[in-house]
């Protein structure tokens, strides 16, 4: 069976195995190991460190100091390595990526959290000489000793970060150079282009979990009700988890309620409220894994007596969708494991979500080794298929019907670049689509920009860094008689 899993599910599975081949090293042998699967094992921070939880059995306390140096120092990388570079005499490319990922675990406890620094360089040096041996372990202990006694946090940001230029701002907030850049340039389209440093703070707060009713089967009295769980900022099904597990609460147990940022909750609330002209019936969601969207959108659906189509192409994620719609009655909504661009006939879709693939650049604060996974790269092998299943979404909504088109990225290249290239070409086509202003979908959401299309940033509004257009497709051009 192992050929049926996902290059992802099998670097998983090689990290899961990796770990509890190690003995227990305590919090910063677990945090060691989480670095060490991320980069040998290509692993995603989020789906191995349970497993690295469970197998250490550490209580509350140890969970959360751990969880912090680990997710921390996968997050701050890029300052942290702009401090050890400054004190070493070989680069960093040179040096065993075991005593790296161990520098980077000590640097990050004297910099940026409260150990002290006898603990920081004791306990480290002693994971080294487990993990490494002496002799990388005297290394590490004197790179430490030293970054300790050259400065704290900010005297190192004065020292390899100290101007507001792009290049230094990526360094001091710890964004590669090209990310800080496309942020900067998203900014400045809505004119913000001072708060690129506020943006980039953001990015590094952890997000707290936000979690989501399922309309027609939860009130959001019922989710408030259970312990730690507070309003949601502004969609009216949103709540925010302050303290405990969202896994702790039976209502995202059996699937009445789910995890989802507020921002995504926003992007679909929007294409409900959007205005269209004529039947209100079939509702689509052409992109729909893992099911987040998707079940909220159902549950709009039924309110309004609309049903869903949630398209993904592929099984495993489809599989996802369905587990997201599990508590809905049967019929509710239709999963469809297909390609986006050819799962449905024109004309067919009153309402079209499309949530494209994307870089995910607008999540980097709920994903800590993200920033570093993803490359320039991506966007000329993601741009192609944002383009074509836009067009398909234009092509499935009939003539008054809307297509939202969404990405949990600000890049100028995933977004407005997408828009513009598809709407010409429909153009050239003879076919009519009309941006609608998605502010006036978003009543209660505050600073907005001017408009049509909107930003959500994590600096301004505390969601993820979502973008959203809403189109409205008109009517074929009549081709004038010969």
């Amino acid at each position: 069976m192992s050929g049926h899993r996902s290059p992802q599910q099998r670097s998983q599975q090689r990290a899961h195995q990796r770990s509890q081949q190690r003995p227990s090293r305590g919090t910063r042998g677990a945090a060691y190991d989480l670095l060490h699967a991320v980069a040998a094992d290509d692993a995603y921070a989020n789906l191995v460190w349970p497993d690295i939880l469970a197998d250490a059995r550490f209580d509350d306390r140890d969970s959360a100091f751990a969880t912090e140096l680990a997710y921390g120092t996968l997050r701050w990388r890029g300052f942290l390595d702009a401090v050890i570079t400054e004190c070493l005499d070989r680069p960093l490319d040179r040096l065993d990526p075991r005593v790296l990922d161990l520098l980077r675990l000590g640097t990050y406890q004297l910099l940026m959290m409260s150990t002290a620094e006898h603990a920081a360089v004791a306990e480290t040096v002693t994971l080294a000489k487990s993990v490494a041996g002496e002799g990388p372990a005297r290394l590490v202990n004197a790179i430490l000793r030293r970054i300790a006694r050259e400065g704290d946090r900010e005297a190192w940001r004065e020292r390899v970060a100290p101007a507001d230029t792009v290049s230094d701002l990526s360094v001091a907030w710890s964004h590669p150079q090209w990310i800080t850049t496309a942020l900067a340039e998203a900014l400045a389209t809505e004119g913000r282009r001072g708060e690129l440093a506020d943006l980039l703070e953001a990015d590094n707060v952890p997000a707290r979990p936000t979690l989501v009713t399922r309309p027609s089967i939860l009130g959001l009295d019922e989710l408030l009700s259970e312990s730690g769980v507070e309003p949601g900022r502004w969609s009216p099904y949103a709540a925010v988890l302050r303290r405990g597990r969202p896994e702790d609460i039976a209502a995202i147990r059996d699937g009445r309620a789910g995890v989802q940022d507020e921002g995504s909750q926003l992007v679909v609330l929007a294409l409900a409220e959007a205005p269209l002209d004529g039947s209100d019936r079939t509702w689509v969601d052409l992109a729909a894994g893992p099911g987040g969207k998707a079940a909220l959108l159902a549950g709009l659906a039924v309110e309004r007596g609309a049903h869903l189509i949630a398209v993904e192409p592929h099984e495993h994620r489809a599989r996802l969708v369905r587990q997201a719609l599990r508590a809905y009655p049967e019929g509710t909504a239709e999963v469809i494991c297909a390609d986006g661009r050819e799962a449905l006939p024109p004309a067919s879709a009153d309402r079209v979500l499309l949530d494209a693939p994307c870089t995910g650049l607008g999540a980097l604060r709920r994903r800590p080794e993200a920033r570093w996974r993803r490359s320039p790269a991506d966007l000329a092998t993601l741009g192609p298929l944002q383009r074509e299943l836009l067009e398909a979404a234009l092509t499935i909504v009939r003539p008054g019907g809307v297509v939202a088109y969404a990405t949990c990225s600000p890049h100028r290249a995933e977004t407005d670049a997408v828009v513009d290239d598809v709407l010409r070409r429909m153009s050239d086509r003879g076919e009519e689509v009309e941006i609608l202003d998605a502010r006036a979908a978003l009543s209660g959401v505050d600073d907005l920009g001017s408009g049509p299309r909107v930003r959500l940033w994590p600096h301004i509004h505390g969601t993820d860094g979502m973008y959203l257009a809403l189109l409205r497709r008109g009517r074929a051009a009549i081709p004038s008689p010969m």
